[in-house]
């Protein structure tokens, strides 16, 4: 395989570190005025004051045909926010292929002597996204408008109703159903199947429960008392702490966590309005391994296997051997396609998934360094016919400061899946406009919503505070899919505004729906184009 070269880390950390406070918008200089044919309602909206010193892009192409509808700076690099992950997903998808599925196994190291093991259980990490902990009966994977990953971030997270311990605990049955009921031993984690690097954050792990996350819900009670507090997954030596009270309907609800540098002791506090929605917070798994380790032996005493080791403490990777060969395989967890992963990430912008598709992309060709699956993904776009030069990544999820791409390059990403079998389930996999994912709420409180339900897109955000005028300033705000033209034709389309500002969270959500809005006008537009 071509590997990248170990130099270019250092040297990229300082790089992203140094030039993370003056990412550029886009085009060089001011570029002038382009509409392009734009409708008088399209450029309204581009026209509004949030939008004064930004720049606008757009490209959208009929896909049947390859003529171009409109194009502005179509061959310009802009910061692509989360539409990085139609460029990182696509090459995991291709490299993996959509059937592809991870088989988790359980290792038994040492002798056996009927239902007693004299040695260790190994689990053998192999990247699973999510260990069960979202698979629905059907097998597929569950999600929500705003996953819970984003619960310290954005109002509104929920959770799924699946046990995050679901994989766990099929392997415990399974080394039960084995004839084994005692391990005079140990139980270890194997991770060696890759290593991450910096710039994936959230880091990657082999071994991924509950996105690596503790779950904290809040719920109010009566104005003065206590908040009704629960978490979850419950394991041991994690301590959850509650002092968050109950204030009056209407007041503020206003929660903070904090943790122990191990992660394992967190507590909450500040306060929820009694006329609140549950409130979810997260707190980080600082060792996933340690986690994962307890997490299966307290599963295992569940399922009727005991363990003579101590369930808590550090990983004991001395009893992890060189190989497997000549060990007993006494369980294994077979994940849902990839397919349902990749919907799942693409649906709700899920970072930690999108970074742990550059890994997977590594292995598969060989290395346990993940910086080597992005010659694997240079591979892809030239196999798709694609100019790499036309994206700048250095990580899986568009929130790296070096992050670029054209519009013109995601638009020969929407079109490359056009032309593969699958091309349905990957647009099918991007959220729908007003209907689910992160675009579910695109409509909410519009009397009429152009485009439900007739745009596949992934949006994109960066964003920050700007401390100068004590504003927000949004890197990118950026939307990328397809639009049903009618009679069965499809248009593909990339959206990006760069350096736009507003006031507060409140009126950012504005650039949000200008965005939805916009495209869902280029929907109609294509749609009364072509007569249907």
């Amino acid at each position: 395989m071509r590997s990248a070269p170990r130099q270019w880390r250092t040297w990229a950390t300082a790089v992203t570190t140094a030039v993370a406070a003056v990412v550029s918008t886009g085009a060089a200089g001011a570029a002038p005025a382009h509409h392009d044919g734009l409708s008088p309602d399209i450029l309204a909206i581009m026209g509004k004051p949030a939008y004064q010193h930004a720049q606008w892009g757009l490209l959208e192409i009929d896909d049947t045909t390859g003529e171009v509808i409109h194009s502005q700076y179509p061959d310009q690099f802009f910061i692509p926010g989360s539409t990085a992950k139609l460029v990182s997903v696509s090459g995991t998808w291709h490299t993996l292929g959509g059937e592809h599925r991870f088989t988790t196994p359980v290792q038994a190291v040492g002798d056996r002597s009927g239902s007693v093991l004299d040695g260790s259980l190994v689990l053998v990490a192999q990247g699973d996204l999510t260990m069960g902990g979202r698979t629905e009966p059907d097998g597929s994977v569950d999600f929500r408008p705003i996953d819970h990953t984003y619960a310290n971030d954005l109002p509104g997270a929920t959770l799924t109703p699946e046990n995050p311990l679901a994989g766990l605990d099929q392997i415990a049955r399974q080394v039960r159903a084995s004839g084994l009921t005692e391990v005079h031993g140990d139980v270890a984690i194997d991770s060696r199947l890759f290593s991450s690097f910096p710039e994936l954050d959230p880091t990657p792990t082999p071994l991924i429960i509950n996105d690596n996350l503790i779950d904290l819900l809040t719920t109010p009670t009566a104005p003065g008392q206590p908040a009704r507090l629960s978490w979850r997954p419950q394991v041991a030596p994690y301590q959850v702490e509650s002092t968050v009270r109950t204030v009056a309907a209407g007041g503020t609800t206003d929660i903070a966590v904090a943790a122990s540098p191990d992660g394992t002791h967190i507590t909450l506090s500040g306060t929820i309005a009694a006329d609140a929605q549950p409130t979810l917070r997260v707190s980080t798994v600082q060792d996933p391994d340690a986690f994962g380790r307890t997490a299966l032996i307290e599963a295992l005493a569940r399922a009727g296997v005991t363990v003579t080791a101590p369930p808590t403490g550090p990983n004991p990777v001395g009893v992890v051997p060189a190989s497997y060969d000549g060990t007993q395989r006494v369980a294994a967890f077979v994940s849902p396609v990839y397919a349902e992963y990749a919907r799942l990430i693409l649906k709700v912008s899920h970072n930690l998934g999108a970074n742990l598709g550059i890994c997977l992309m590594a292995v598969a060709a060989g290395s346990h360094q993940c910086e080597d699956g992005f010659p694997v993904l240079e591979d892809f776009l030239r196999q798709a016919g694609i100019d790499p030069t036309k994206v700048q990544l250095l990580d899986g999820r568009g929130g790296n400061p070096v992050d670029r791409v054209t519009p013109d390059v995601e638009n020969e990403i929407l079109h490359y899946w056009q032309g593969t079998p699958e091309a349905t389930r990957f647009r099918e996999a991007l959220p729908i406009l007003g209907v689910d994912g992160s675009l579910a709420g695109a409509c909410a409180g519009c009397p009429t919503c152009p485009g439900k339900g007739k745009v596949w897109a992934k949006p994109g955000t960066v964003a920050g505070l700007d401390a100068v005028n004590q504003r927000l300033a949004i890197g990118a705000e950026t939307l990328g899919g397809y639009l049903d033209a009618g009679h069965g034709r499809l248009h593909t389309f990339y959206l990006a505004v760069n350096g736009a500002s507003t006031k507060d969270i409140t009126t950012f959500f504005d650039v949000v729906n200008d965005l939805n809005r916009i495209a869902g006008l280029l929907q109609e537009q294509a749609e009364a184009r072509s007569g249907a």
